[in-house]
């Protein structure tokens, strides 16, 4: 199971999203945590498409990930804690304009 850690600016983004928003955000994520398990496992080589995980222009190092058609997340790959497992920091949620705040 990968590690994570949500930045403040995430935890922030999290609690100005709707109920529906969460719901579908969460979901999103289970799918991301699913798909990470079965890479780390060997049976998977890539996140399934309809989460659109692709680097984030101007960020290197950070990606996004869409939760609904005007929801993404943005995350980075942390330094392994558990050996073997990665460790995902989130960086922020919410529409699309999230791409564009610091």
């Amino acid at each position: 199971m990968p590690t994570h850690e949500e930045s403040d600016p995430f935890l922030k983004d999290w609690h100005r999203l709707t109920k529906a928003q969460r719901v579908r955000l969460r979901a999103a994520r289970n799918s991301f945590v699913a798909d990470l398990r079965e890479m780390e496992a060997g049976r998977r080589s890539s996140f399934r498409p309809r989460l659109r995980i692709k680097g984030v222009k101007g960020a290197p190092g950070v990606f996004e990930m869409t939760w609904a058609p005007d929801g993404r997340a943005t995350f980075s790959w942390g330094d392994e804690i558990v050996p073997g497992q990665r460790h995902v920091i989130w960086h922020r949620c919410g529409t699309h304009d999230i791409l564009d705040r610091p």
